[in-house]
């Protein structure tokens, strides 16, 4: 079984899944905080609220998902930790070899770039709730899932 470490994400190691969503103690407003992008006409933005399951490292994963057609952001609430492991990759299925895993700290949102392969959002240390934004038609388009070997998340 292939083992990932967990790191604390930072801006510039997240960059080639996508874009971290903050803003500065002395900001009082930041204006297009992350990329935004639909590919789809038909499909509408969905602002959803999601209580992520608990997760303790280490985590075994199996299964990830991506969104062909739509970014997807997720804003903790409520100083929420969250786990995340992301890879590239096409429709050939997640590039496990370019994969990295990392804790979110509660006080930073996540929007994955388009087609980016993930698991689904986790919480640790305790449970709560999150908004995510993704556009979604409600067809099988929306989100495709491929199961992987089973990989470990460690601290």
């Amino acid at each position: 079984m292939k083992h990932f470490k967990t790191e604390p994400i930072t801006a510039a190691a997240f960059i080639p899944f996508g874009a971290l969503i903050s803003i500065p103690p002395d900001v009082k407003r930041v204006n297009f905080a992350a990329p935004i992008t639909n590919l789809r006409p038909s499909a509408r933005a969905n602002l959803a609220l999601v209580r992520p399951p608990l997760a303790t490292l280490p985590c075994r994963v199996s299964l990830m998902e991506r969104h062909c057609h739509s970014t997807q952001a997720f804003v903790p609430m409520g100083g929420l930790r969250a786990l995340i492991f992301v890879a590239p990759g096409g429709d050939a299925g997640p590039n496990l070899s370019q994969a990295r895993s990392f804790i979110v700290a509660g006080d930073i949102g996540i929007s994955y770039a388009v087609g980016i392969w993930h698991i689904g959002m986790a919480c640790l240390s305790a449970p709560g709730i999150m908004a995510m934004l993704v556009h979604e038609d409600g067809s099988a388009e929306d989100t495709e899932f491929r199961e992987i070997p089973t990989i470990e998340l460690t601290s």
